[in-house]
């Protein structure tokens, strides 16, 4: 089964000494009781960066420009156990917006610091992968999860970096 398009992006902030990333409480569908990142499904016509410029306004309220969006690379998640689940996600962070976040029907949005991410309120992999994409890396990974569809089995790098 393909893997479905998504895309993510994380709005990053100086705050003092420290940068904070913002980062929502899923209230609905895939990984609801969730921290997660902010985006979603690619439509059908959209390319990745239209998508998430346009999740980034549905879920939270901010506008984003597709000018200002930095590539983080790219993440596939394999569920073997529930394929229908596979996704592509395309990940973006942007230091530049125009708005405040706020909550929708769907997030709850919230700032954290990139040192102190609450991973254990996240997907297990976002411990694999989030970090050095905030970090600035431009990734290029396959996560594989276990038949407990929460667990990483494996994650792997199938092409040198970028």
């Amino acid at each position: 089964m393909a893997s479905a398009p998504v895309t993510l992006c994380f709005l990053l902030r100086d705050s003092g000494a420290t940068t904070e990333v913002l980062l929502g409480l899923k209230r609905t569908g895939f990984g609801t009781g969730k921290i997660v990142g902010i985006g979603g499904h690619i439509e059908v016509g959209e390319s990745d960066a239209e998508a998430v410029v346009r999740e980034v306004w549905e879920e939270t309220g901010v506008v984003v420009v597709q000018d200002d969006l930095a590539d983080a690379g790219v993440v596939e998640f394999i569920f073997p156990s529930r394929p229908d689940w596979n996704m592509y996600c395309r990940l973006f962070t942007t230091r530049r917006w125009q708005g405040e976040p706020a909550e929708s029907a769907e997030i709850v949005p919230e700032w954290f610091d990139v040192g102190f991410l609450p991973l254990h309120l996240m997907w297990q992999d976002a411990a694999h992968w989030l970090p050095p994409a905030l970090a600035g890396e431009v990734l290029d990974i396959v996560v594989v999860l276990n038949e407990d569809n929460e667990t990483v089995a494996s994650v792997t790098n199938p092409s040198p970096p970028r």
